[in-house]
């Protein structure tokens, strides 16, 4: 079974996360939410989640791990010990990392963004301009997918299912949703 990590914190965007969740359920893909903070963990709208697990308590091995974005939750992302060395984790092992809206910062903060990237626009001032594609609503750079924010945030999940799980999941999820 192919297995995706999903870490969030309060004030995560929720059009991000959900989307990535279902689409990836969608595909047979396994999502674990993965708590920062308490286990019912509240949106930047006010929408709450309740997470599998404390990120502390995963110790499955992943596929992949997807940042979502929102505020304050890319700042905590991108400041929590678990999250940082998960990320350093996946890259030296040459696995699948995503990141959309504000989030490509915590892959920043890892040194884990490859040059080129998308996120929410402004964040490329926290990042570097150098490699920033401000007009791509995807930007694939080897093992490192980015996407802008929450309008984005469709096409980015069914990108994730396409690394994951090829060309006709991803036809066939995006059919169905009718994407």
């Amino acid at each position: 079974m192919t297995k995706i990590l999903v870490p969030i914190s309060n004030g995560f965007e929720e059009i991000e996360t959900v989307s990535i969740i279902d689409i990836c359920r969608r595909a047979e893909i396994e999502v674990t939410i993965a708590a920062v903070e308490e286990l019912e963990t509240v949106g930047a709208h006010n929408i709450s989640i309740k997470a599998d697990c404390k990120i502390e308590d995963v110790n499955d091995e992943f596929d992949m791990i997807v940042l979502p974005g929102g505020l304050p939750n890319a700042f905590t992302l991108a400041e929590n010990n678990h999250v940082q060395n998960f990320l350093k984790k996946m890259k030296k092992e040459n696995k699948l990392i995503g990141a959309i809206c504000a989030a490509p910062y915590a892959l920043h903060k890892a040194d884990v963004l490859n040059q080129n990237y998308t996120c929410y626009p402004s964040f490329e001032e926290k990042i570097r301009l150098d490699g920033y594609h401000k007009d791509d609503n995807i930007v694939i750079d080897d093992n490192v997918i980015t996407s802008r924010g929450p309008a984005t945030a469709t096409q980015f999940a069914l990108e994730i299912v396409r690394a994951l799980k090829g060309d006709e999941i991803y036809s066939n999820v995006k059919n169905a949703i009718l994407a």
